[in-house]
């Protein structure tokens, strides 16, 4: 992103703009154009086409408008970029009153992130080139903090805390993403993907067995090639090993005070 002169908050104006702290332009080059068509545009294209297929040149001309006009409203690509991640995740839905506790108010956090991602898949493709500092975003990020507020974590802790949930989710999505592409394109159902997968394994390893003697016994269980659970059961069963670790985290360390700082 490319900040603006002078500015207190670093960002740039559209960024400004999407925070209120700028007035829109009220007046284009083109009647009707706004930052929020651009946008919208934007997110049209990635949703059908791809996030490579999102340009200046591209979105001006779904607009019907020239390239240079767009950039009243917004400086570069990069920064159209975080304008469309922020309006397509939007602001995390209200936690419902009976998730209560820290755990259970970060499983409900990291199910409405893996949400966003799977109805907005070209998401994933977005390289994160800067920390967050979009409204919606700001707001994911407050809401994952607060989740953490009873446990008595300090704050160093707490950040890392959701970055590796953020991180997590975001790492399960692109690779469900990934499969589920690459079958596609084969014309494979997931289990007979699977299935040619395990017999691949089998011929490989069988050739010296002593070698993958872990490998071996996998594929005598019958579960490379048949797994029993479904793709949500094994997110929440990763989910669910991250957070046995955040609990023993707070377990041993909401007493102990941290020696790594100043």
């Amino acid at each position: 992103m490319t900040a603006h002169d002078g500015g207190e908050t670093g960002l740039p104006a559209s960024l400004e703009t999407a925070w209120g702290l700028r007035e829109r332009p009220s007046k284009g080059p083109r009647p009707g154009l706004t930052l929020d068509r651009i946008v919208r545009a934007g997110i049209g294209i990635a949703a059908t086409e791809g996030i490579g297929a999102v340009s200046m040149g591209r979105v001006a001309k779904e607009l019907g408008v020239s390239t240079m006009s767009l950039y009243r409203y917004v400086s570069a690509k990069d920064e159209l970029y975080v304008l469309m991640e922020d309006a397509a995740a939007g602001p995390p839905p209200p936690t419902p009153a009976h998730v209560t506790g820290w755990r259970a108010r970060l499983e409900w956090w990291a199910r409405a992130q893996r949400e966003v991602f799977h109805r907005n898949l070209w998401l994933l493709r977005i390289p994160i080139s800067s920390p967050p500092a979009s409204p919606h975003a700001l707001e994911w990020m407050e809401r994952g903090l607060a989740a953490l507020a009873d446990t008595g974590l300090d704050e160093g802790r707490k950040i890392s805390v959701i970055m590796l949930i953020g991180g997590y989710v975001r790492n399960e999505a692109t690779l469900m993403a990934d499969l589920d592409a690459a079958m596609t394109a084969r014309g494979l159902a997931p289990a007979e993907v699977m299935r040619r997968y395990e017999r691949t394994v089998d011929v490989l390893t069988a050739t010296d067995p002593a070698r993958y003697p872990a490998l071996r016994h996998l594929l005598g269980s019958g579960a490379l090639g048949e797994p029993e659970e479904s793709p949500d059961a094994d997110f929440e069963f990763g989910l669910g090993c991250v957070l046995d670790g955040v609990a023993a985290l707070v377990d041993v360390l909401v007493d102990v005070p941290r020696t790594d700082q100043a």
